[in-house]
């Protein structure tokens, strides 16, 4: 004897037709909240943000700046614009982590079953980062401080460098969260990091002069978002052109986010359902009790 456990009907999303765009933003800052809210108990995550960029500059400094400048100060002031561009790059996979599991763990589907904007979600994931950033970027230029470097141009352009770099990972953010939705399991979110942002980051002026390289390779290099971003960090912090790889910085973001964003908002995952399976009872034995039907919950996919 079988029963058979019917599914209920599908999920219904949250009625966000009529939210404006001002309660939008409301309710992507609120997520936004919950998620800074979740490092006062989740205190490794802070420990996390903290020790990584302090170990990229202290790796950088002292394995790599006597060979590639003569000294860890001298390469600071080459090479620190592009440790803190790495690790902005990288810190963007930790948004794509952080929505695939709360996918992966059915969160997102609460979300939706709430009336809250649509976008509200992922573009309060985002804004959290953009939080976790500025701390990473403060981290950075405190340690570098200490170990020698110095802005050379002012504090306006000071400014503008760390509001440059925060714009452009927030366009760049896209690009890993649409991995991050599309993926089956938080762990497939890594091996985008190491497939495209290693040798995006390492092909690039991050660390050592565009000259130096191979001339197949300089064609790339140039045009590369990471070398013009660290083109542009350096010269507002240290010295050198802005304006040419400013706007060609500029450009990669706005193409970055007029691409991946729009896909983003078409990838949005379905809600969690219930299937029907088929669940063979026993016999009773010694009353005509039959066992209660099971329901199984399928694995959530992306649309």
């Amino acid at each position: 004897m079988t029963t058979m456990a019917h599914a209920p009907g599908a999920g219904v999303a949250a009625p966000s037709a009529g939210v404006g765009p001002l309660t939008a933003i409301r309710h992507a800052v609120t997520l936004a909240w919950r998620s800074l809210v979740q490092i006062k108990h989740n205190p490794l995550e802070l420990l996390d943000l903290s020790l990584q960029p302090l170990l990229f500059v202290l790796l950088f400094a002292y394995i790599f700046g006597g060979a590639l400048s003569g000294s860890p100060k001298e390469f600071l002031q080459f090479g620190l614009a592009g440790i803190i561009v790495q690790n902005a790059l990288f810190l963007t996979m930790n948004t794509a982590v952080a929505l695939n599991t709360d996918i992966t763990k059915g969160v997102f589907d609460r979300f939706r079953s709430l009336p809250i904007a649509r976008s509200a979600p992922v573009a309060g994931r985002i804004a959290a980062d953009v939080v976790r950033q500025a701390w990473s970027v403060g981290i950075l230029l405190g340690v570098g401080s200490i170990l020698g470097f110095r802005v050379h141009t002012g504090l306006a352009s000071a400014v503008g460098a760390i509001a440059l770099l925060i714009g452009f990972t927030l366009a760049f953010s896209w690009l890993p969260v649409l991995i991050g939705m599309l993926v089956s399991e938080p762990e497939k979110v890594q091996v985008f990091g190491f497939t495209v942002l290693f040798p995006l980051t390492f092909a690039s002026s991050a660390f050592v002069p565009t000259s130096t390289m191979p001339g197949w390779m300089q064609a790339w290099v140039k045009v590369n978002p990471v070398t013009l971003l660290t083109d542009s960090l350096r010269g507002l912090l240290v010295s050198g052109p802005v304006a040419r790889p400013l706007f060609g910085a500029l450009a990669w973001a706005v193409g970055i986010m007029l691409v991946f964003a729009p896909l983003t908002s078409v990838a949005s995952p379905r809600t969690r359902t219930l299937q029907p399976v088929q669940v063979a009872s026993s016999t009773p034995s010694t009353s005509n009790a039959t066992r209660a039907p099971r329901l199984a919950t399928s694995s959530l996919v992306p649309s």
